[in-house]
């Protein structure tokens, strides 16, 4: 029994250490100090306190000298990982050092800091920014009618494009020194937002420009010249760039790419000159039939040696005028009825003068790297940004429609099916916006947090695919009938354009997000990884000794933190003392898990693990989704902790832990080594699998929130266009809104007296007049209840057409 104690009160002295993440020299301490006791109170018997004492003082020599583990560990660890590592091309190394590590590198520590996350600056906008959006966003908005653009047009009017070129919304990254708005990327994000709740066309048009594309691509690694030519005349619409990447084999295989570049010498202006000849095919090109400078990403080959040694430069990237002969360009294609420009582009024994390399000669090779760079941050604004605006303008539409619409004498939004239905909405949309506002933050401080924007850009759109398929639900016939009163079906039908462009979401989920993430924001992995890279033999094992005698204190330390957390349902981790605590402290639970789990799955899959996408995409869900809890989790503070949003808030929290479950569970079932993968299940959930997704009466909470015009629910759809102007049925739905909730005192008392058989009537209105002429009801009340089934009526109309209407010219 006594041994039993000692064996308890050492477990409990290792597992206090390894939570506290003490060093060597502690650890040492520590577990001398025990043997110590245990030697002077004899409850051991002499030669097993001395096999303690042999196996603690082996252990110590490794440890404490470097020349003996050089010899007898490091150099066997660094062999066998040498042997393991994967192969990784170039435009695989490229994307991996692209960017910088954020949030999501503290997630991958197993014990995030929760300080540091809500010390992240607040997202806020200048004087200039919010003046910007309240003046030509507002105006813009206004000009949109988007079943004319996409029915009649299939383009946006003239006088909007001007519009959008006057007033600089396509200058929105470009510093004022050359005539741009220099926004924030916040603002970038907000301008987006609101804009694509009215139309996704008009924001796709804005977004590219501002995206990854000539102008980003000018400000990073342009030449004086380049910059001084190209940037005002972007930034005053003078010229309308695209950027030509995708081709017919290069998709997501960006090596896989066939357009070719050759340097040679040729005629340009009449002169010979340097220059590079072309021949290309893209496709998908948004801005195609209508730019008018091509930045084209092509390989590029110097067979003479031209520029230097090397024949094979790799992956290039240039600007080039449209009318450069030899370019064909000017069709479009028609992506799911949205009619932002789009189309392709092909160039034959095209010549360009050496110059025209974004960056001059000295940028030959460099286009791969300086696009990761670039997309580093830029996927984490223009899509989820597009996704969040269609997620808000669906919730703020959805929940007056459900409080509007009735059906059995009484609104949907009361019947349990269609309240699910909102909460998700609800639900869905917070998480939208808090992970959209928060990464853009991040890229404010200076960040490029390229897990983060990959993240970001495909949990949003999903999220916003799911958002906008429970708001075609609820709106029935009204969702599925196109015409100018549908402010749900265009979004619907472009959202998988979201999906698909810059990283297609099922690569993004199944390669990149942990494959990356695992790379960069691990605190060993890429380290060790460098360092068996390096060419001094002894340079490598000492960098290599210092990296991995980390990652094996790291994995040990976790080992213990994870099951000391689950075991306490993590009550004893520090977190902030507010309503959400138990959600700080059930993210530091599982973050500490993910980091076991990442170490356990590189131990056991070591470079094969980047072909096994199911495991790696389940990793990247449970790393996204801790990334998620911690952005709404920072969005309730950020706001001031509103009580009333915590319905919603509790409802995305819960939801982030379910997926972070199910995205363990689903490691743990198709792991290999299913003896390993039992004895994790028990360390991770000792308890169970205990997490559940919000259950009704959260989701009952969440949804009446949008079922009324509450504080919650401005807060919820900030940005939406509820502007009272011509074409805009937002607006239309939001006042029957108030107009149908103006007159409930006075359906319930015409209820009451129908209830009580004094009055009798078919429909509302009958009812209405019945209990006027028996005094129930005053005139005013009577206006009341007119003027709500009118407003009633007009929302829940669908548009039809003569047949020619239909055919566009």
């Amino acid at each position: 029994m006594i041994g039993l104690l000692w064996i308890v009160a050492f477990l409990g002295c290792v597992s206090v250490l390894a939570y506290q993440r003490a060093t060597l020299s502690v650890w040492t301490m520590a577990i001398g100090l025990f043997l110590v006791f245990l030697t002077l109170l004899s409850y051991t018997s002499g030669w097993i306190l001395s096999l303690y004492w042999i196996i603690f003082i082996i252990l110590l020599i490794p440890l404490y000298s470097s020349e003996i583990r050089y010899t007898f560990i490091t150099r066997r660890l660094l062999d066998f990982y040498r042997s393991n590592m994967p192969n990784m091309t170039t435009t695989e190394s490229e994307a991996l050092e692209a960017g910088t590590v954020g949030w999501e590198g503290e997630l991958f520590q197993g014990d995030p800091d929760w300080e540091k996350l809500l010390s992240y600056p607040k997202p806020m906008l200048s004087n200039e920014e919010r003046d910007f959006l309240e003046g030509p966003v507002q105006i813009l908005c206004s000009m949109i009618n988007d079943w004319d653009i996409t029915h009649n047009l299939a383009d946006l009017p003239p006088k909007m494009w001007q519009f959008l070129k006057d007033e600089g919304f396509f200058a929105l990254i470009i510093p004022k020194e050359y005539g741009g708005k220099a926004f924030s990327a916040y603002a970038h994000s907000q301008i987006l937002t609101t804009v694509a709740g009215v139309s996704s066309s008009v924001a796709s048009t804005i977004a590219v420009p501002n995206s990854l594309g000539p102008a980003e691509l000018l400000l990073h690694y342009g030449t004086e010249e380049q910059k001084n030519y190209y940037l005002p005349r972007l930034a005053k619409g003078l010229e309308i760039p695209c950027f030509a990447l995708t081709g017919l084999e290069a998709g997501s295989d960006a090596g896989a790419m066939t357009d070719k570049g050759y340097i040679c010498w040729g005629e340009y202006e009449g002169q010979k000159v340097l220059g590079i000849r072309l021949n290309w095919s893209k496709r998908y090109i948004t801005l195609a039939p209508i730019a008018t400078v091509i930045g084209l990403a092509f390989k590029l080959y110097d067979p003479e040696h031209l520029l230097g040694g090397q024949k094979n430069l790799g992956i290039t990237c240039a600007l080039i005028p449209r009318n450069t002969p030899g370019i064909t360009i000017g069709r479009r294609h028609f992506p799911c009825n949205a009619v932002f420009q789009n189309g392709p582009t092909q160039g034959e024994d095209v010549f360009i003068p050496v110059e025209w390399i974004i960056g001059g000669p000295k940028m030959a090779g460099q286009g791969w790297r300086m696009l990761m760079e670039c997309l580093a941050a830029g996927r984490a604004i223009s899509l989820p940004a597009s996704a969040t605006g269609g997620g808000k303008m669906a919730a703020f539409t959805t929940g007056a429609y459900a409080r509007i619409r009735r059906q059995f004498k009484m609104p949907i939004g009361r019947f349990e099916g269609i309240e699910e239905a909102l909460a998700r909405i609800a639900g869905y949309t917070y998480l939208m916006d808090a992970a959209r506002s928060f990464t853009a933050s991040i890229i404010d401080t200076g960040e490029k947090p390229a897990v983060a924007s990959a993240i970001t850009k495909y949990h949003v759109t999903e999220l916003g695919r799911k958002v906008i398929s429970d708001a075609m639900d609820i709106h029935g016939g009204k969702g599925i009938c196109l015409g100018p009163r549908n402010y749900l079906a265009r979004f619907y039908q472009a959202m998988p354009i979201a999906i698909t462009v810059e990283g297609a979401n099922i690569l993004t989920r199944s390669l990149i997000i942990f494959g990356q993430g695992a790379m960069r924001c691990h605190p060993y992995v890429l380290a060790e990884f460098n360092a068996a890279h390096i060419q001094d033999e002894q340079q490598s094992l000492r960098e290599f000794d210092q990296s991995v005698m980390g990652h094996i204190r790291f994995t040990i330390t976790q080992f213990f933190r994870t099951f000391l957390l689950g075991i306490t349902s993590a009550i004893i981790v520090r977190a902030p003392k507010t309503a959400t605590k138990r959600y700080f402290q059930q993210a530091t639970r599982f973050s500490s898990a993910f980091a076991l789990m990442t170490d356990i799955s590189l131990l056991v899959f070591g470079g094969s693990l980047k072909r096994k996408e199911t495991i790696s995409a389940r990793l990247g869900d449970i790393l996204s989704y801790l990334y998620l809890l911690s952005a709404v989790l920072k969005k309730h503070q950020d706001q001031g902790s509103p009580k009333e949003d915590l319905p919603i808030v509790k409802w995305a929290s819960l939801m982030c832990l379910f997926e972070i479950q199910e995205g363990f569970d689903g490691v743990l079932t198709n792991f290999p080594n299913r003896l390993l993968a039992r004895f994790l299940r028990i360390l991770i959930f000792p308890a169970g699998m205990r997490f559940t997704k919000p259950d009704d009466r959260i989701g009952f909470k969440a949804a009446q929130l949008l079922l009324a015009p509450t504080e919650t629910r401005t807060r919820l759809t900030e940005g939406v266009f509820t502007a009272d102007v011509l074409n805009n049925v937002l607006a239309v739905i939001d006042n029957a809104l108030q107009k149908v909730i103006a007159a409930d005192p006075v359906e319930k008392a015409i209820k009451l007296a129908v209830h009580e058989k004094v009055i009798k009537g078919e429909t509302l209105l009958e009812q209405g007049r019945a209990a006027l002429e028996k005094g129930i009801i005053s005139h005013e009340e009577m206006d009341v209840l007119i003027a709500s089934e009118q407003a009633r009526e007009e929302v829940i109309k669908v548009d039809d057409f003569a047949p020619e209407e239909l055919v566009r010219n």
